[in-house]
């Protein structure tokens, strides 16, 4: 781990920054982040601010950590974020003569994931957590994309090339985009869409212009997301409609070395695994048994958090291509139903869907937003996030505004004004 302490005006607050992957590195920064997540924005914030590795030195798309070596998993899963915090506010205080007055937990991804079980684990550590696009169901996500990964080559040449996934897409838009009024190359709420691959199957021999059958099924089945072949209940939830640009390599022609990883080195233990053998009833068994709740982060009871004045920012990127957006609308909901429903929950956590952002960042739609500043707020000022507004950016131009709504609301065209201004939107249930 690593710790700063800003020599001078320091803000009295503690920011631990999150890991991406499987960790292995130390989040310092560096260049600026669209959604700022870093040891550099929480330093020039003021903050005083730490990181972890999580206990090893990796390029973090690797698990090999791991093998014969259980203890490193379990410091990967949460020990080494929990004792990090716990060593910072001990240096906190020795440094400066007084504890930090509040803490903030900031990071995305596997960052998302750690922020999560820490309020379900440790819910003492942090008084507001920011938790973006998290892995929390860590061991049926890996099967979902290895899900993905055998659907794109499924009955060769199934796999879906980049003009493919532009065809797609270019078809998905065409057939949603105007569903909120808008006509922008953005889907507000995917959920309202309807589509069908099928139309797009080649008539005849393969061209440029259609799909062929192996990759409508292949796209069907990105869609439909990972199912049990006995049971046919839900294992992982599929790809948002308008995410298609992603799925190229990433869930694609190659299975996504994180979570190939995690079966092949920690589920199997075996450097021959082959992902194309993973059976979607039996092998989702074994890995929810290998992990036994200690990556994943599914407990929906924040009681605890919520009772010390904890508050909860969640947000998800609706075109996510590693991380289904319905991963955390399902978790969620599972909070709602744990806690007594959503006026209960709202008090203390809200979701931000951000409609055209990929995962953590990036997207057709507007992406750039500080979601901290908004947790500072209503931690400190008891002011809630009834929006957070995001801007999209080009060649370092701000061309677009618009809110992002806590779900299930969605940002509604009032029907004057440019589409671009976030003025011009109000948030509503759909």
């Amino acid at each position: 781990m690593e710790i700063w302490l800003p020599a001078d005006n320091w803000n009295g607050k503690f920011q631990a920054v999150g890991n991406g992957g499987w960790a292995g590195v130390v989040t310092y920064g560096g260049a600026p982040q669209a959604i700022p997540r870093n040891m550099a924005f929480a330093l020039r914030e003021g903050y005083a601010t730490a990181s972890t590795d999580t206990g090893h030195r990796a390029d973090g798309t690797q698990g090999k950590f791991a093998v014969g070596h259980p203890e490193k998993l379990v410091d990967f899963a949460y020990r080494a974020v929990h004792e990090m915090t716990v060593t910072s506010k001990a240096l906190i205080t020795t440094f400066y003569g007084s504890a930090p007055r509040l803490s903030y937990w900031n990071g995305c991804s596997t960052g998302g994931r750690q922020g999560l079980l820490e309020a379900q684990r440790f819910p003492e550590d942090f008084d507001g957590i920011v938790a973006g696009a998290p892995a929390n169901y860590w061991t049926h996500l890996t099967a979902g994309i290895m899900w993905g990964a055998q659907a794109a080559h499924a009955g060769q040449p199934g796999n879906l090339p980049a003009d493919k996934l532009s065809l797609l897409h270019d078809a998905v838009i065409s057939a949603c985009d105007r569903l909120d009024g808008v006509r922008d190359g953005v889907l507000q709420d995917p959920t309202r869409c309807t589509f069908d691959v099928k139309p797009l199957q080649c008539k005849a021999a393969d061209r440029s212009s259609c799909l062929t059958a192996s990759q409508v099924d292949a796209a069907q089945r990105m869609y439909a997301g990972a199912r049990n072949p006995r049971t046919n209940q839900q294992v992982y939830p599929g790809m948002a409609y308008g995410s298609e640009l992603g799925w190229d390599p990433v869930n694609g022609l190659q299975p996504f070395a994180i979570a190939e990883s995690y079966f092949r080195d920690v589920v199997f233990n075996d450097p021959k695994w082959d992902y194309r053998t993973l059976d979607f009833d039996r092998g989702v068994v074994m890995a929810d048994q290998a992990d036994n709740g200690l990556i994943t982060a599914t407990d929906p009871n924040l009681q605890r958090f919520f009772a010390r004045g904890g508050r909860l920012i969640q947000y998800h990127g609706w075109n996510d291509q590693q991380i289904s957006p319905y991963n955390s609308i399902n978790y969620y909901k599972s909070v709602e139903a744990r806690l007594g429903g959503r006026e209960a929950v709202n008090k203390s956590y809200r979701l931000f869907m951000a409609p055209g952002m990929m995962h953590c960042a990036a997207g057709e739609g507007p992406n750039q937003f500080n979601p901290i500043a908004a947790l500072e707020r209503w931690r400190e000022s008891n002011v809630a996030p009834n929006e957070i507004v995001a801007t999209h950016v080009t060649n370092g131009v701000v061309d677009a505004t618009a809110p992002l709504c806590p779900y299930p609301q969605v940002a509604m065209y009032k029907g004057k004004g440019s589409t671009g201004d976030a003025a011009n939107y109000t948030c509503r249930a759909p």
